[in-house]
């Protein structure tokens, strides 16, 4: 054993009644390991076909690190796989299908990971692909950074999934009542407790396509989807987080409806010059109309606008904004040039909410409840800003997430019911890279904490650099694809961004810019 085969890996397998052909290019790919410091634990659950337990003790005898257990009794996956568990005696826990195939270089690559990350690593996942009918591979799964909102939504980590053991086994291992989706909850709870979580960046795992595998058909396993459900429930259950859990069919995945959060002081700054423009047709002085359509979209209690003007806005604008019906407006009168970043942090030094919601006024809310549902994922502990899904006047996409550097806007123009992964990126909420700063809601208190926008970056910038401060506080921002509002103004614009803009970010974030496009995957 060389130096670098230090940590040991425990690979469990349940395994029931599948061609001993198939079997055979499972162990081929864990005997061609180029790490050599594992054990795999093969449980066979009462196989029906009487040639798979000789099989698998025909494959123990070429290689001591391989154990058999045969139970006498067909328990299910959960209770195999626990039999696997009980008899792991590795640091970390590798599970693995006993129909899927690892590359060479899986438990090498990650524990290569373990030794380069600190000692408090209690979770690794790796990007997978699929071993097609014909046995080609394809449709790699190149996967974002660990992202908890998505996760709520689809089991994306899956394969290959690396667990300390003993954290493992202070769980309790899989839950009974999970079968079909015993994987996706033994992880919720392990994220819950993990100190530290990786993504490894390389496909390390090839899951097999076959006739009844969720691989290649998610409605094969019609339990399955109930055994998710619950355990979504449950996982947001013990987090506190008031939420009903809905699986869509359409997508193969599940939606959250979180509880409106309808009492909680909110203040909406919106700074304006009070600009007038066309909109499907018809004339609309923007600030106006957007006071307006937040009414018409929210029944929260407690919610006051705070509008940054330009002192050269019309005296019209102004008594239009203090007569609005059921409008508690603060007007802030603005003298000094534009300064958007100013402006939005004059208006939170006026804002009495304890939840802060900057808008631009060139906006439309459309969605139900769009104030109660953008600050519901507030009340999470780690969450540090929300924003929403922002179409332009033609439908198609301005907002759905930032991406660093040149890429911008994630999904920009595309459709807002896209086809392809497009659409499942664009139905699920999700951590995201940065927020736009067009409608983002963060509590007053974190916002003063991170110092506000940064005022040096007037125009451009500004949004990215605040969501950069927040994240490196160790807060989330997550994008809420189902709050729905309209933005306007800036699909005719061609936004310049200067070159001192993009040095003043390189020089402020230098590296952290570049790692931020993960979470968008």
């Amino acid at each position: 054993m060389s130096s670098t085969d230090q940590i040991r890996f425990s690979i469990i397998t349940p395994v029931y009644n599948l061609p001993v052909d198939i079997l055979a290019e499972t162990v081929e790919s864990v005997l061609a390991q180029t790490y050599q410091n594992w054990e795999w634990i093969l449980v066979d659950d009462c196989s029906p076909n009487g040639d798979v337990l000789p099989a698998l003790k025909a494959h123990a005898e070429r290689d001591p690190r391989i154990v058999v257990h045969a139970r006498p009794v067909n328990g299910g996956i959960v209770a195999a796989s626990n039999d696997g568990i009980d008899r792991a005696t590795g640091e970390f826990i590798a599970l693995l299908d006993h129909d899927d195939l690892l590359t060479t270089d899986a438990l090498s690559t990650m524990s290569r990971a373990i030794d380069e990350l600190p000692d408090d690593i209690d979770y690794l996942y790796s990007d997978e692909d699929k071993v097609l009918e014909d046995g080609t591979l394809g449709h790699a799964f190149r996967k974002p950074d660990w992202s908890p909102e998505r996760f709520r939504h689809h089991m994306y980590t899956c394969h290959l999934s690396v667990i300390r053991t003993s954290l493992v086994k202070t769980l309790g291992g899989f839950r009974p009542g999970y079968d079909g989706s015993q994987d996706w909850d033994l992880v919720l709870r392990v994220t819950e407790q993990a100190r530290r979580i990786h993504h490894v960046r390389r496909v390390l795992y090839h899951w097999r396509m076959m006739e009844g595998s969720t691989a290649g058909d998610s409605t094969a396993k019609p339990y399955a989807r109930d055994a998710g459900a619950r355990a979504i429930k449950d996982h947001l259950d013990r987090l506190g987080v008031a939420a009903s859990v809905e699986y869509r069919s359409d997508l193969a995945n599940y939606e959250l409806h979180r509880e409106p959060d309808l009492t909680t002081p909110t203040s909406i700054i919106i700074p304006t010059r009070g600009s007038v423009g066309r909109v499907w047709g018809t004339q609309r002085c923007f600030v106006i109309e957007a006071v307006r359509s937040v009414l018409a979209h929210t029944q929260h209690q407690s919610l006051q606008f705070v509008v940054v003007y330009d002192t050269s806005m019309p005296d019209q604008v102004i008594d239009e904004l203090r007569t609005i019906p059921g409008a508690d407006v603060t007007l802030v009168p603005f003298e000094a040039p534009f300064n958007f970043s100013t402006k939005c942090n004059l208006g939170a030094l006026h804002a009495t909410g304890e939840i802060l919601v900057f808008l631009n006024d060139d906006i439309q809310a459309e969605s139900d409840e769009v104030i109660g549902q953008l600050i519901a994922p507030l009340s999470e502990p780690g969450v540090g800003m929300t924003g929403p899904k922002l179409l332009f006047e033609n439908q198609r996409i301005q907002h759905a997430g930032l991406l660093s550097g040149p890429a911008g806007y994630g999904h920009s123009h595309y459709k807002a019911i896209a086809g392809g992964p497009r659409r499942v990126e664009l139905s699920i909420n999700r951590e995201v890279s940065a927020l736009t700063g067009a409608c983002i809601a963060i509590t007053a208190n974190l916002f003063h904490e991170v110092g506000g926008f940064t005022e040096q970056l007037a125009v451009n910038y500004n949004d990215v650099d605040l969501s950069l401060k927040v994240r490196r506080d160790n807060y989330r921002l997550v994008w809420l694809w189902d709050v729905v509002l309209w933005h306007f103004e800036s699909i005719s614009r061609s936004p310049v961004v200067h070159a001192w803009e993009t040095a003043f970010m390189t020089q402020r974030w230098g590296a952290t810019k570049s790692q931020i496009e993960r979470y968008n995957g």
